[in-house]
């Protein structure tokens, strides 16, 4: 593999320039300074060859062009991000208090920056490339620490912290293998994507990061509404909800912290001006622990620059590259390239019908419950037809998982209905039909749980079993009691109801109650 194929469209940059625009002698002598220690690989690689490393001219929207950075290239990261600074700063309370915030959490800012390192390298690139404000590599801070695991209460995910519905406008796939709200390359990409738009929509990153918080619909009403009453409508001018309100703020302060550490007595990790990782192609489907111990990482590590993986497999279809600590990636394209095991312990299967866990696991020989954990199956839970499941490789079970179901699979579940033996009894005039209807189930399984013929005729009190859910089960055999008391209630042989005559007055109405009570009174003396 090309290990420096991500930097092609730089070096052609480069090459370009150089053939546009020869240097002076005095730059020429610049030029073949030594190498700071940290400079990128990729620069050095520029350098051996005779490129001049010279800075790439960018264009801030609606400016012009930007004043040429210096040629001397960046050892820190953080440099590099301050040089790309574009936004237009807010000088207001709200900023200042972020910044108080963050700065009496130092602990917090140590945390979420540390976390920063393996990812800011290809955001920072990204941004770059796209000529988009540097601020921008820090918007993760404020979305979610950093962390690619984040899950909001409203279900949004990932680094960048996409909702459903928004990640699948952008591309991102989800289903039971993967989430791509959480892919390192694939949210960053979605999340440049969709602030590029919104910039374009509103021609002002400060609204464009309202809408991105808020949604565009809403900012887009909010500017409407100011513009029919003659108000302003910039991003402090508009209605907008406290979260979003503070939204840029927060961005604004952590730029400031991060322009200037020591004003804050902050301590920003030292992130060289190099990459963290690299993305290894593969052709096969790998468990993740293989991938782990070729390449020489932990697991959890692994994971870490592949947060999408949510089984323990990478599919080739679907992720048909890994992303490796930069050092490791070469260790691991040796040893695999050497490697003739058996690569992939699992693969992807799709359910013919409905099913238990249980059945499914017997069907593949492997433990109910690890199966149900693998593949996140709450307990009562049936696997409905077409589902795809992680189970292991045996027999037949031996292919790597087509694209299709990579790219598709999803599990299906429906409540799993226990049914319980029930005795009933069968009424005056009933029909294995009427029955069945009474009880909600067909009449063949009628006849079949009590080997009639479909058209046996049933003679009142006959005892029929059913098999019914657990609530119809219980509510069955409740009635059968009330019936069998009503029955018993009038078979019983009691005393003779005394009757007691209604004095007529003449007038043929019944006498009232205290007349009545007297009448008796009478008859008793």
């Amino acid at each position: 593999m090309n290990r420096h194929r991500l930097w092609w469209p730089l070096l052609t940059a480069i090459f370009l320039s150089a053939c546009s625009s020869l240097p002076a002698p005095d730059e020429a002598a610049e030029l073949e300074a030594p190498v700071q220690s940290g400079e990128s690989p990729y620069l050095l690689k520029a350098r051996r060859g005779g490129n001049p490393t010279l800075s790439e001219l960018r264009t801030e929207p609606g400016i012009g062009l930007r004043a040429v950075a210096p040629l001397t290239v960046p050892t820190d990261l953080w440099d590099r991000i301050r040089r790309g600074f574009a936004m237009e700063d807010l000088e207001n309370e709200q900023v200042r208090e972020r910044e108080q915030w963050y700065a009496a959490r130092p602990e917090y800012i140590e945390r979420m920056t540390a976390r920063s390192n393996k990812y800011l390298f290809h955001i920072v690139e990204e941004l770059e490339r796209r000529n988009m404000p540097t601020e921008l590599a820090l918007l993760p801070f404020v979305e979610s620490a950093f962390n690619p695991q984040a899950v909001s209460s409203a279900s949004a995910a990932g680094m960048w912290q996409f909702m459903p519905a928004t990640g699948k406008d952008f591309d991102l796939t989800q289903n039971m293998f993967r989430d791509d709200r959480r892919d390192v390359l694939a949210s960053t990409r979605a999340a440049l994507d969709y602030l590029e738009r919104l910039n374009r929509q509103f021609n002002d990153w400060h609204l464009a990061l309202a809408a991105y918080n808020w949604g565009q619909g809403n900012v887009a009403k909010a500017i409407k509404r100011n513009q029919a009453q003659g108000l302003g409508t910039s991003y402090t001018e508009i209605n907008l909800p406290q979260e979003t309100r503070q939204y840029v703020p927060k961005l604004l302060a952590i730029k400031n912290i991060v322009a200037r550490p020591e004003r804050f007595r902050a301590k920003l990790p030292a992130i060289g001006n190099h990459p963290f990782f690299d993305a290894v192609p593969i052709k096969r489907d790998m468990d993740v622990a293989k991938v782990a111990e070729l390449a020489g990482v932990t697991e959890r590590d692994l994971r870490q620059l592949n947060p999408s993986i949510n089984k323990p497999m990478f599919m080739a279809a679907a992720n048909p590259s890994v992303l490796l600590p930069w050092d490791n990636a070469a260790e691991f394209e040796a040893k695999l390239a050497s490697y003739s095991g058996p690569l992939a312990s699992w693969t992807a299967w799709k359910a013919p019908r409905d099913m238990t866990v249980a059945q499914a696991a017997e069907q593949h020989g492997v433990d109910a419950g690890e199966l149900r954990e693998l593949n996140k199956i709450p307990l009562r839970m049936l696997v409905k037809a077409g589902s795809a499941l992680l189970v292991p490789r045996n027999g037949k079970l031996d292919m790597d998982v087509p694209e299709h179901l990579a790219d598709h699979g999803q599990l299906l579940l429906k409540e799993e209905i226990i049914l319980v033996r029930t005795q009933v009894k069968a009424r005056k005039g009933d029909t294995l039909a009427k029955l069945a209807q009474r009880y909600r189930v067909s009449a063949a399984k009628v006849a079949d749980w009590n080997d009639l013929s479909p058209k046996a005729k049933l003679k009142p009190g006959q005892q029929l079993v059913l098999q019914l859910p657990q609530r119809e089960a219980r509510m069955a055999a409740a009635n059968e009691r009330s019936a069998e008391t009503a029955a018993a209630g009038k078979a019983k042989p009691g005393k003779k109801d005394s009757k007691v005559a209604v004095a007529k007055r003449p007038s043929g109405k019944a006498k009232s109650s205290r007349e009545l009570k007297v009448a008796l009174d009478s008859k008793k003396r």
